[in-house]
């Protein structure tokens, strides 16, 4: 077919979500060795046009909500070369403890996420 598989996409969201939590100073590392998980309990995708193999493509990621026990990041995959917008979606993940209970974010991380929420681009 020449195009990227759909489930790809999710791939490239993780990509960007690190990343995006990279530059905030968190790694998911850390939070992991602190006993804090972040699984995705929710993803949403609208496919707008197909990536090509070797296109150079751009990931824009932001947090759109941060709440008590969850946020959900907001992406926009792009072609590089065109600017054209390929995929949008979104992914939410509660913040949870090593028996998988809901918990509520951290005030030391909460400070380091909010400067990063955007809930509109």
């Amino acid at each position: 077919m020449g195009v990227v598989y759909y489930a790809n996409y999710l791939i490239l969201f993780e990509r960007g979500r690190t990343e995006l939590m990279r530059e905030a100073k968190v790694r998911y590392r850390d939070l992991e060795e602190e006993g804090l998980f972040l699984p995705a309990m929710e993803a949403n995708l609208r496919y707008l046009s197909p990536a090509h193999y070797d296109d150079l493509l751009k990931i824009k990621t932001r947090i759109c909500d941060l709440g008590r026990a969850s946020m959900t990041f907001a992406y926009e995959v792009v072609n590089a070369d065109t600017g054209k917008t390929l995929v949008r979606g979104t992914t939410k993940h509660p913040f949870v403890n090593k028996s998988w209970k809901p918990v509520a974010v951290p005030p030391r991380l909460r400070e380091l996420l909010v400067p990063l929420v955007r809930p509109s681009v």
